[in-house]
């Protein structure tokens, strides 16, 4: 038990002292979008006895090769453009990135005491790129129900942290908020959070994210972007009615109902109604229908259903057109009337069309005669005219009402009864 303690404690001081060698940490390759800055992370490490020579005198050189010192070096940045190398931080900044070339360049650490090394062990490969990398969408895809909350992710690479890229949403949904991250080599991406609630309106719709990188030699700005076509389940939306044939059509005739709708998934079932005042009358299923319609029942509607849920149209009302019915007359005054006394009649239907046509005639018998026109029509009455209708006409057919008998009082002078009570 011993022997391994003493094992595993020698094993733990191996491993620490491994860890103060001369090392260097920094990413294996970087994409330059010409024209723009670069910043390059970088971290070192040194030997243990080299731990006191870290100072302020000590320089950053960079060259593409792995044999170079500070006069031979390809790169010279200055102290503002290095990080803090007492800390061990080495990442360089390079505004002008024209000063680099497609190579993989290695980092020299010189200071004014016995601290010159060359981290050969490993170099970091600058590409340049006229055209940025497309952001990256997080999900890549998107398939949800509607109502549920979406959060989408937009990441661009940020070669140069001082210039990061700026993200802009098409449409844009809802909040968005950006940050810049670190990855675990240390070069930073961009990212952007849109927070919107999925509805059926996106459902199709293309969401796009556009990354827009500005340049530092003057040239103009290049963008990059990437998107998604999201799929939204929904319940039936938008429902409606057509009819066929369009428009007024007589009564007793047949047309074709259909109904539409936008759904995702499908509709599997379509169901009609006619609706009777407060009631519901189931009347078939199917996309189309075809019915008989009447001045009665020409109000109609359809329910849509997939596995989501279900939508109803709105009630559609047919211009069913009829000759004129229920054809009345009235009387004013009403009740019974002193005969020779005048009295205005009014005729009313249902009609559609409107009727444009009222004519009124006596009943003498079996003859039938005109007397006027008009809705309403101002007569004189007797014991023996006293016997009226009226007939509707609209463009359709012609319509009659019943006879009304106006109820006409007769006169007797006071000598006429005088004379029968003599007798």
């Amino acid at each position: 038990m011993a022997g391994t303690l003493t094992f595993l404690l020698i094993s733990s001081l191996l491993q620490g002292a491994l860890c103060e060698t001369f090392n260097i940490n920094m990413p294996q390759n970087i994409n330059v979008v010409s024209g723009s800055c670069v910043i390059i992370p970088c971290f070192f490490d040194v030997e243990r006895n080299h731990k006191n020579n870290l100072d302020d005198s000590c320089k950053a050189y960079w060259s593409n090769s792995t044999s170079f010192n500070s006069k031979n070096a390809k790169l010279k940045p200055t102290k503002e453009m290095t990080g803090d190398l007492t800390k061990k931080d080495c990442t360089t900044t390079f505004n002008n990135a024209s000063l680099l070339q497609r190579s993989k360049y290695y980092f020299r650490l010189e200071c004014n005491n016995s601290l010159k090394y060359i981290f050969t062990q490993a170099g970091v490969d600058i590409s340049f790129i006229d055209d940025p990398p497309s952001p990256t969408l997080t999900p890549s895809t998107l398939e949800v129900e509607e109502g549920a909350s979406v959060s989408l992710t937009c990441s661009a690479p940020a070669p140069c942290w001082s210039h990061p890229p700026a993200l802009t949403w098409s449409p844009n949904l809802g909040q968005s908020q950006e940050t810049l991250q670190e990855n675990q080599d240390k070069t930073k991406v961009r990212t952007s959070v849109m927070n919107f609630t999925a509805s059926h309106l996106h459902h199709g719709n293309k969401i796009s994210c556009t990354a827009v990188y500005q340049k530092q030699d003057g040239s103009p700005d290049v963008t990059a972007e990437t998107s998604l076509t999201p799929d939204i389940s929904n319940s039936p939306k938008n429902i409606t009615v057509s009819v066929s044939p369009s428009g007024p059509v007589p009564e007793n005739s047949n047309v074709s109902l259909t109904c539409s709708s936008n759904a995702n998934p499908a509709v599997w079932n379509y169901t009609w109604y006619r609706a009777d005042g407060d009631q519901e009358t189931f009347i078939g299923t199917g996309t189309s229908l075809n019915i008989k319609v009447f001045r009665d029942r020409r109000s109609f509607f359809c329910k849509a259903e997939n596995k989501i849920g279900v939508g109803r149209s709105s009630s559609i009302q047919i211009d069913v057109q009829y000759s004129p019915k229920n054809i009345t007359v009235s009387v004013s005054p009403s009740g019974p009337v002193p005969e020779n006394s005048k009295v205005s009649l009014t005729c009313s239907s249902n009609a559609n069309p409107a009727v444009w046509n009222y004519t009124w005639y006596r009943a003498d018998g079996d003859q039938e005669t005109f007397i006027g026109t008009g809705t309403s029509l101002n007569i004189q009455v007797s014991r023996d005219r006293r016997t009226f209708f009226c007939k509707a006409e609209n463009k359709i057919g012609v319509g009659r009402s019943s006879s009304i008998q106006i109820d006409v009082q007769c006169k007797y002078h006071i000598s006429h009864l005088l004379y029968i009570s003599s007798v």
